[in-house]
């Protein structure tokens, strides 16, 4: 099966809404952990020809969070926003401000099903017009990118290939 095959990617422009929907071999509780994980973030968050760089992560309702990503040619992408609920380890929802300035609310639901674990991020838009943008710009692209490497790190922690990845509790 190939990695789009894996990772499904909706868009539901009447709901302004795209739901990208991935199941992991893993259970519930770690995809969940690894979701949070401020030294792992940089390891599968975006696309693989940038770097990311966790600037603040205070994980609570209310808290914020700021990643900093950079491209091979220096430019810096600033992702921010506040933790809007967390309930572990079932859901992250938090405003999600892009480097454009666009706001929007994101919302990551893990649900086990059978020691498996079907990661659903959800992105809700303001506008039509915010989506589509959005769409034009790549979003896509970059929303499989983080999928394929979260299944990959996923792999590795889960065979403790190499021996550093530590999981702390939740």
């Amino acid at each position: 099966m190939t990695e789009k095959a894996l990772t499904s990617f909706v868009v539901a422009r009447e709901k302004k809404q795209v739901t990208m929907t991935r199941i992991f071999n893993a259970p519930r509780e770690l995809v969940f952990k690894i979701c949070k994980d401020i030294k792992l973030i940089p390891q599968w968050w975006g696309n693989r020809d940038r770097t990311l760089a966790v600037d603040k992560m205070d994980f609570k309702p209310g808290g914020a969070w700021r990643y900093i990503q950079k491209d091979d040619s220096g430019s810096e992408y600033v992702f921010s926003g506040p933790y809007r609920e967390i309930v572990l380890p079932e859901r992250i929802v938090s405003t999600y401000k892009a480097p454009s300035g666009q706001e929007l609310i994101k919302t990551y639901v893990f649900e086990e099903k059978n020691e498996r674990t079907k990661l659903s991020d959800i992105r809700a838009f303001q506008t039509v017009e915010d989506l589509e943008g959005t769409l034009k710009a790549g979003m896509e692209l970059g929303m499989r990118a983080s999928m394929e490497r979260l299944a990959e790190l996923v792999e590795k922690i889960q065979n403790r290939q190499p021996e550093q990845y530590i999981i702390p509790p939740l």
